[in-house]
């Protein structure tokens, strides 16, 4: 069987730079041990896997892959599958906007923007809370924890320069769960800096989190006393997010770049 397949830098203008998500459509769902073997084979943060809606509600159905687990939410790889099915050279008919139905996030939506594009994420929202044991392995004491019970940890830090020289014990992060440990702080270019680590779900450090940003959004929003922000993700790849907050959801601007075009051969 040849499947269809593109690798994509999210949240980048440029090759090389950003998250890389494989996208792969497919004419029906494979089984789910199948797809977990491809989003192994590809070794990617994530790989989406797209099947046309039958319903006739949104455009897709979208289900995210990291080498070992299927994710509740994945932002990068919803923008690079928006990217896809908005190239008009790729044939899929959409023009400026497409629909995607998902499992545990809901209806998800990818629009063209003059940065590329912008992504509608639900917006996380995080309370006040404690949790020693994750303190314990990032290697700095944070200002502030916030948490949501669905395993999204924001961990407030002073400085830029205190985030980037974070040097956590992921072996121990990992041993926590498939949490996301997100540690955050004002930035010097940017109005917000971050770093992503998600040992537990099969991801050390991520290198652009959209879905961490839907957590950041109404987090800094709060914050910073505004509903617009830009953000740099710190990771070694790295990578530029515009953040907006509008109501119950999160919009999350960037661009992509397509890597990779090909087939994917699964045997028969």
């Amino acid at each position: 069987m040849k499947l269809p397949y593109w690798h994509v830098d999210a949240f980048a203008d440029r090759p090389f730079a950003g998250n890389q998500a494989a996208v792969m459509p497919l004419d029906e769902w494979l089984d789910d041990a199948v797809l977990q073997a491809i989003a192994e084979e590809n070794n990617f943060a994530e790989t989406a896997f797209l099947v046309k809606d039958a319903s006739g509600a949104v455009d897709w159905e979208l289900r995210w892959f990291t080498p070992t687990c299927e994710i509740r939410l994945c932002g990068h790889a919803t923008l690079a599958s928006g990217h896809v099915l908005l190239d008009p050279a790729n044939g899929f008919g959409h023009a400026e906007r497409v629909t995607f139905r998902t499992r545990k996030a809901g209806v998800l939506e990818v629009w063209r923007s003059a940065a590329g594009y912008e992504l509608a994420l639900p917006a996380i929202a995080t309370q006040p809370g404690h949790y020693p044991e994750a303190v314990a392995l990032l290697g700095a004491a944070p200002l502030e924890v916030w948490r949501n019970p669905d395993r999204y940890n924001v961990f407030l830090y002073g400085s830029e320069a205190v985030v980037r020289g974070l040097q956590p014990d992921l072996r121990g992060l990992g041993a926590l769960g498939d949490d996301q440990f997100i540690c955050t702080a004002p930035g010097k270019d940017h109005d917000v800096v971050s770093r992503v680590f998600v040992p537990g779900g099969g991801v050390d450090e991520d290198s652009v989190t959209g879905s961490a940003h839907a957590v950041l959004t109404p987090f800094w929003a709060e914050k910073l006393g505004r509903s617009a922000f830009t953000a740099h993700q710190a990771s070694a790849r790295s990578g530029d997010l515009s953040c907006r907050l509008d109501g119950d959801r999160a919009w999350l601007g960037g661009a992509c770049v397509t890597v990779v075009e090909g087939s994917f051969y699964l045997p028969g």
